[in-house]
C-alpha cells in the first residue's frame, strides 16, 4: 500500500510530506513516477512530496496516515533504513 503523511515538514520555504510503501520499493517507484517524481529523488525509503502534490497523491491512491504510522509501517515491513544508511539519492 502506498502511504503519505501530512505536509508538516518545512524545508526551503515549503511544507513536505513523505511518500512510502508498506509493501515494496518497486510499488513505491512506480507510484512516484505516476506522480511525476524523479527516481533520483528517492530518499532511501521514501520520497519527499511538496504540499502542492499531496492532494494529487491521494487522488492517485496514496492512503493518508500520520507520520508516526508511516514510520511504524516501514519498520514492520522491514523497509525502514537507518538515517545514516539512507543515501541522498540512488
Amino acid at each position: 500500500m502506498i502511504v503519505i503523511d501530512p505536509p508538516l515538514w518545512r524545508w526551503r520555504g515549503r511544507r513536505w510530506s513523505h511518500l512510502a510503501s508498506d509493501d515494496d520499493f518497486d510499488e513505491l517507484h512506480a507510484f512516484a513516477a505516476r506522480l511525476g517524481l524523479r527516481r533520483e529523488w528517492f530518499q532511501g525509503d521514501h520520497y519527499d512530496v511538496p504540499e502542492q502534490l499531496w492532494n494529487e497523491a491521494v487522488a492517485l491512491g496514496a492512503t493518508p496516515i500520520s507520520s508516526r504510522e508511516l514510520v511504524r509501517r516501514l519498520r514492520t515491513a522491514g523497509l525502514r533504513r537507518p538515517r545514516r544508511h539512507r543515501p541522498d539519492t540512488e
